[in-house]
C-alpha cells in the first residue's frame, strides 16, 4: 500500500470485541445502558445533581456514566439508573452463539 491508501476493515459492531478484550460484551453492554442514559439526561435537560435528587442515585454516579467511566458499574445498577430516569426502557438480552467465521 502507498501512504495516500488505506485498507477498509469492516468491524463486528462491538468496538470491544475487534479488540480482542475478553469482556467485550459486557462492556459493550455497559456502554450501550451509559449511551441511553445520557441521551434520556440530555433529552431532559438534566443535570447530574437534578437526576440524582430524582432518582436517589449519586451525582458522582450520573457524573461517571457522562465521563465513560464505567468500571465500577454492573449491569443491574446501570439498568436501575436508566430505569430511575425513564420507566418505560424495556432492555433484550439475546444469548446465543456466533458462527465461529465472525469471532475475532
Amino acid at each position: 500500500m502507498t501512504e495516500n491508501e488505506c485498507e477498509l476493515v469492516r468491524g463486528s459492531g462491538n468496538v470491544f470485541r475487534d479488540f480482542n478484550d475478553p469482556h467485550a460484551d459486557l462492556k459493550q453492554a455497559k456502554a450501550i445502558l451509559a449511551a441511553r442514559t445520557i441521551a434520556v439526561l440530555d433529552e431532559r435537560s438534566l443535570s447530574v445533581r437534578k437526576a440524582a435528587r430524582l432518582t436517589g442515585f449519586a451525582a458522582a454516579d450520573f457524573s461517571r456514566v457522562r465521563n465513560a467511566d464505567l468500571g465500577r458499574f454492573t449491569l443491574d445498577r446501570l439498568i436501575k439508573m436508566l430505569a430511575a430516569l425513564d420507566s418505560r426502557i424495556r432492555v433484550t438480552v439475546h444469548v446465543g452463539s456466533e458462527p465461529s467465521g465472525r469471532r475475532r
